[in-house]
């Protein structure tokens, strides 16, 4: 499905507009705990590479191309991968630091994405994640299901009615209190996969094949 997020030209002018009103902070504050090894997952377009302070521990990948050609030039130094969020061509425990913006609303199966994210990732590493998700209030939450379909239609992917900051809970990952970020349908949270006594019941498997 072909939509505003697989124009890269149109896609970075919007994200452009967005990050003059105040976005770029977010971003800023995405990758600036990230360590180590480092996974970015839909690096799209490559706006946040530029922003890591070692860029050449970073990997970028992203199923659409023409957005990767747009990501070199902004990385000339980041590698860069055409795959999904759903088969991650990595080995096991291959990254310290995961990172994803904006992505997880628009990946079809997230499920199995994020249990991808837990397979590459090292034993206590960490899950950066930037996204909207759906509304705490039922009204709003019942405006977000009405527009959803075509939403996700003209956008080429994007569901504003995920609730993504569950859906990470039940991939087995326990997101941390002192770095979490809430304004309205905005989240921004770093998140490590649950030990077993922390895990939240029916956790349990899920995520993994």
């Amino acid at each position: 499905m072909r939509g505003l997020e697989q124009i890269p030209w149109l896609y970075d002018a919007l994200m452009a507009s967005a990050e003059w009103l105040g976005f770029r902070r977010w971003r800023r504050r995405l990758v600036a705990g990230a360590t180590g090894r480092v996974l970015e997952v839909g690096c799209g377009t490559g706006r946040d590479l530029p922003l890591y302070d070692d860029a050449s521990r970073v990997i970028g990948m992203d199923p659409d191309l023409a957005a990767l050609r747009r990501a070199r030039q902004r990385a000339p130094g980041v590698p860069l991968v055409v795959a999904r969020a759903e088969a991650l061509p990595f080995a096991d425990n291959a990254f310290d630091t995961v990172v994803s913006g904006l992505v997880f609303c628009s990946v079809q199966d997230p499920p199995r994405a994020l249990g991808e994210v837990r397979r590459v990732l090292e034993t206590g590493g960490q899950l950066r994640m930037l996204e909207h998700v759906r509304h705490a209030r039922p009204v709003f939450a019942y405006l977000q299901d009405r527009v959803q379909p075509a939403w996700t239609c003209v956008t080429g992917g994007c569901h504003p009615n995920r609730d993504t900051e569950a859906e990470v809970e039940q991939a087995g990952f326990c997101i941390e209190p002192d770095d979490r970020v809430s304004r309205g349908v905005m989240r921004r949270f770093a998140a490590r996969v649950c030990d077993a006594a922390e895990r939240p019941r029916g956790a349990e498997g899920q995520g993994r094949d």
